[in-house]
């Protein structure tokens, strides 16, 4: 999934020694506003040094972030992970997927009604309207 966005913030990076295979591991975590009409805020992080060498994500840069969404269960919770896989200098010619609600963005045009392949079935005759009741006071208080 592709998120566009400014880096509003970076988190100070993790890392430790793996209990299980016993290897160093380093995460980074950065906070990203997209550029939507209703901006949201995105946490995500990257996983390995070389990675986070390799992207040197800073704060205020405007970039193209692809990323995976993924939830894990711990002692009965679930928790979410968004890990950025890609990343790349903002490009207003790639196209995120427009959210729910959302308006176009100006590189993506709103796309116009589709007319349905088949007409609805004509209308049905309503049924006759009873006839008209006797008019009743205007004055409808309750005392």
């Amino acid at each position: 999934m592709l998120i566009q966005g400014k880096i509003i913030n970076v988190l100070p990076e993790r890392g430790g020694t793996s209990q299980r295979t016993g290897n160093e591991w380093k995460l980074a975590q950065y906070v990203l506003e997209t550029f939507e009409q209703f901006p949201k805020k995105v946490c995500f992080e990257v996983f390995g040094a070389e990675r986070i060498q390799q992207f040197g994500i800073q704060a205020g840069q405007d970039l193209n972030v692809d990323i995976d969404i993924d939830a894990h269960e711990y002692q009965g919770r679930w928790y979410n992970t968004i890990r950025a896989w890609r990343v790349a200098p903002y490009d207003p010619n790639v196209s995120a997927p427009a959210a729910q609600g959302a308006a176009p963005t100006p590189q993506e045009p709103a796309a116009a009604p589709q007319q349905p392949a088949a007409p609805f079935p004509p209308a049905q005759p309503t049924a006759q309207a009873p006839a008209a009741m006797p008019a009743e006071p205007t004055d409808d208080l309750p005392f």
